[in-house]
């Protein structure tokens, strides 16, 4: 009977024990439950972090696409205005060197046309001295035969 009541003893020591045990694996299961619904929950936060940075990481290759294709519209528009810049500027270049060469012509003809005016100048100043000369002469002349009527009637 000893042995009984020792048994019961242990027996009502260890269905004590296998509740404190299975209270603790209740309340671990509890733990574990909730530890596997914060991993749920976490995995699905992840699930939309990863959508959301997805979206993201679209949105900014085609921003960067975006960039990439302004970059090259605006490197052609200055690629497209300085060749329309040199155009320009070799016309206005050409357009200077024949106004240039049609000067240095309209100097030449000037100075050709002042040398002939200068020349023709002389020359008729020349003639007209000339002609002031035979007029002199010619009206010393007449004076001389005037004189000499007058002297011989």
């Amino acid at each position: 009977q000893e042995e009984k009541k020792q048994l019961t003893l242990k027996v009502e020591e260890l269905e004590r024990k296998l509740e404190t045990t299975s209270a603790q694996n209740i309340e671990f299961l509890q733990v574990i439950a909730k530890r596997e619904e914060s991993i749920h929950q976490c995995q699905l936060r992840l699930e939309e972090k990863t959508r959301e940075c997805s979206s993201l990481a679209r949105q900014l290759e085609m921003a960067i696409d975006d960039a990439k294709k302004q970059v090259e519209q605006t490197r052609e528009r200055a690629i497209s205005r300085e060749r329309a810049a040199q155009s320009k500027l070799l016309d206005l270049e050409t357009q200077l060197s024949r106004t240039k060469t049609e000067l240095n012509q309209l100097r030449r003809s000037k100075e050709d046309s002042q040398r002939r005016y200068e020349s023709r100048l002389q020359d008729l100043k020349d003639r007209l001295e000339q002609s002031e000369s035979t007029n002199r002469s010619m009206q010393n002349y007449v004076q001389f035969l005037k004189s000499s009527y007058d002297n011989v009637f």
